[in-house]
């Protein structure tokens, strides 16, 4: 019997270990809205039950094991789902992400689907952070939110963060077709936080490459946080977060807009977005969206918001028809675990 104690309470210590060393986390998210959207010049009004307004409904696994000498492996995977449906998002399984990699101390080396610069600090510039009726990729080019085949080098420490990426396109016999190289750098210190990121996508047959630069960030007052970004956009073209390599596409994105606290557990959001087409006649467009966000708990919350898109006669961002309006309003309920 006393063997026996002692044999388990060896194998505790190398469980323990073990635990030590390695670590595993499920988590996901779990978000679904009732949506009204008046999209002028389409067939008329729609009213549904949408899935990740607020987040992208999901289940993912990450986790890093310890190597020794500061060296950790570490892997991310997550799949996107449509709550309201049951059904997978997009094409891939964990089409979301999917990386492996090796990190030490501040770097980090990546290997798989990852996310775009924007899409990665969309948080720092945008008030809404990609969500709700004033997601800002409603209008701004986010180069599809996520890139395949991605090798990446990241910094972050001391407030700097940055990050290298290079995706393979994959194309016999030409290496610079439908290769994207992108990145960006920023910087937190107390109330201030900015971003600079570029994304260029060659397209795998002209050889053409859309480019998206953008400058933003934002400053905390304590009782209001103010956000700002601008955008150049050249031979790419977006609508809603897909975008595609257009050759002579020219068009810049600005965006104005704060988060205020309301109580102990509330969140204002508002925004003001503008689209100017250097290429093209009256096809700007603007959007303006108020939000809310209540915390039930930590990991539970209400919302709602909502938007108007209005487009001049040669734009038809979010719409059905060039000069048409849409109103997208929205309230729902998501919870993480």
């Amino acid at each position: 019997m006393k063997k026996l104690l002692i044999s388990l309470a060896v194998l505790g210590t190398f469980a323990g270990v073990a635990s030590a060393q390695t670590s595993v986390t499920v988590y996901g998210v779990v978000d679904l809205n009732l949506s009204r959207d008046i999209n002028g010049g389409a067939a008329g009004a729609v009213t549904k039950l949408d899935s990740e307004p607020l987040n992208g409904s999901r289940l993912g696994f990450k986790g890093m094991e310890d190597l020794g000498g500061g060296l950790a492996a570490i892997f991310q995977i997550e799949n996107g789902f449509s709550a309201d449906t049951g059904a997978i998002q997009g094409s891939g399984l964990f089409g979301r992400q999917a990386w492996v990699g090796l990190r030490n101390g501040a770097s980090a080396v990546k290997l798989g689907r990852q996310l775009t610069p924007m899409y990665a600090n969309s948080a720092v510039f945008d008030p809404f952070d990609d969500r709700l009726a004033g997601d800002s990729s409603r209008l701004f080019n986010y180069s599809n939110g996520r890139t395949s085949n991605v090798v990446s080098y990241g910094y972050d420490a001391n407030g700097i963060r940055a990050q290298l990426q290079y995706g393979f396109g994959e194309v016999a016999g030409n290496t610079a077709a439908g290769r994207t190289i992108a990145g960006f750098g920023g910087y937190k210190n107390g109330p201030v936080d900015v971003v600079l990121t570029y994304t260029g996508n060659n397209d795998a047959a002209s050889g053409v490459t859309g480019k998206t630069t953008l400058v933003g960030g934002n400053y905390d007052f304590n009782i209001v946080k103010v956000f700002a970004a601008y955008a150049w956009n050249k031979d790419v073209a977006s609508s809603g977060i897909v975008s595609t390599v257009t050759p002579g596409a020219d068009s810049r994105n600005a965006l104005i807009g704060l988060t205020a606290p309301v109580g102990a557990v509330g969140t204002l959001r508002a925004s003001y977005i503008r689209v100017t087409d250097k290429a093209r006649s009256n096809a700007n467009a603007t959007q303006i969206a108020v939000g809310y966000t209540h915390d039930l708990s930590k990991r539970t919350d209400l919302y709602t918001s909502i938007s108007r898109t209005a487009n001049d006669s040669g734009a038809s961002y979010n719409a059905g028809a060039t000069g048409a309006t849409d109103k997208l309003f929205n309230v729902g309920v998501r919870h993480s675990f």
